[in-house]
């Protein structure tokens, strides 16, 4: 999903002596578990980062919890590889170093996608559209240049990410990958990010991907690719949810008709949104509230032991599941769809005090 740059927070000196990690006491118990001992025995628990969380007492609550993290922004297209001869390493690297230094895994995100990508990648020094052929070698030349920086660092890749159009009378997405090169550019993107680095876990990963309407067209695509027998070995459900959707069924139908192709299967990207699923951005309406009741939270507790609970259920074929953010202090949904209108849709409070949702997730 689209993301913004993480903001620059100022912190009232209440607000420091009230956050960190223990320096004074909750209202909640301490937790008898962290998320990575809860699950040490079904699979990594990650968190989306940026550099500017790996310090201070957000970088402590990532070491202490987690075990993964995916680069928010850092890897993406447009901010690594902004001009076509010039990469911007510095954030990427930080955040690989920071996993390393603390012994966390990384999933690289992502490599191809239809947002957050640099506008010189689509035209020539005359400004027209490029050939399918040129496109397909700038492709090539990112991902290997990109891949093989971290070969051996980063242990999974989102290769293509959200190709698959919203659009229920549509199959793929009408991008300017579609537009120039029709379908092949998927094929070749796995293609050359397995060239690069043979090891590494490759993914297609979408959002929706539990609706019936979208949950077709994304099997579709994935059966294409293993019959084609296109390097692909996972899939990634986003997870960004609610407190309506996806119901149960929804999530293990989804589950086990993409593994039964033979992969596996992440969540990569999970948060549960206090407010009802909205695709298109709007303005925050007068006297729109974004209290958060006691009445949501425990909504949103009761959600995350239903996922969870059916994550255990399939730790044969599921691999991997992260958050997208550490805590409620800053969330991509706080702007989107709705910009200035908080949301709270994480384990962790803006505190970085666990959640009703975090005790429901650890205790089973």
């Amino acid at each position: 999903m689209k993301t913004t740059l993480f903001p620059v927070r100022k912190l009232s000196l209440a607000a420091l002596l009230m956050g960190g990690l223990g320096l004074l006491s909750s209202q909640r118990p301490a937790p008898e578990k962290t998320l990575k001992e809860a699950y040490k025995n079904y699979f990594p628990i990650g968190v989306a980062v940026g550099a500017q969380q790996l310090k201070g007492a957000e970088a402590e609550l990532i070491k202490q919890q987690f075990n993964s993290v995916t680069p928010e922004n850092a890897m993406k297209m447009g901010p690594i590889h902004p001009e076509e001869n010039r990469y911007f390493w510095t954030d990427a690297d930080a955040i690989v170093d920071f996993a390393q230094q603390n012994k966390l895994r990384v999933r690289g995100h992502n490599l191809l996608w239809h947002e957050q990508t640099p506008k010189w990648l689509f035209k020539d020094a005359e400004g027209k559209q490029v050939s399918k052929e040129v496109l397909l070698k700038r492709l090539h030349d990112h991902i290997f240049t990109v891949v093989k920086r971290y070969k051996g660092k980063i242990y999974a890749w989102d290769v293509v990410n959200e190709a698959i159009s919203d659009n229920p009378n549509e199959f793929l997405r009408d991008s300017e990958w579609y537009k120039i090169c029709g379908e092949d550019f998927i094929a070749k993107a796995f293609e050359y990010a397995h060239e690069a680095d043979p090891k590494a876990i490759l993914f297609y990963n979408d959002y929706n991907t539990e609706r019936p309407e979208k949950r077709e067209r994304v099997y579709k695509l994935l059966k294409k690719l293993k019959d084609a027998k296109v390097p692909i070995d996972a899939v990634g459900l986003q997870g960004h949810w609610s407190l309506q959707e996806p119901t149960e069924a929804e999530l293990r139908k989804a589950i086990e008709q993409y593994s039964s192709l033979g992969l596996k299967v992440q969540i990569t990207e999970l948060d549960v949104s206090i407010y009802p699923w909205e695709k298109e951005r709007r303005e925050r309406r007068p006297g729109e509230s974004d209290a958060y009741t006691p009445e949501l939270e425990q909504k949103q507790a009761e959600q995350y032991k239903m996922f969870f609970r059916v994550f255990r259920d399939y730790k044969n074929v599921m691999t991997g599941v992260t958050f997208w953010n550490v805590s409620d202090q800053y969330s991509w949904l706080d702007t989107y769809p709705v910009a200035g209108r908080k949301n709270y849709p994480l384990l962790f409070d803006q505190n970085l005090k666990p959640k009703k949702a975090y005790q429901e997730v650890v205790k089973f």
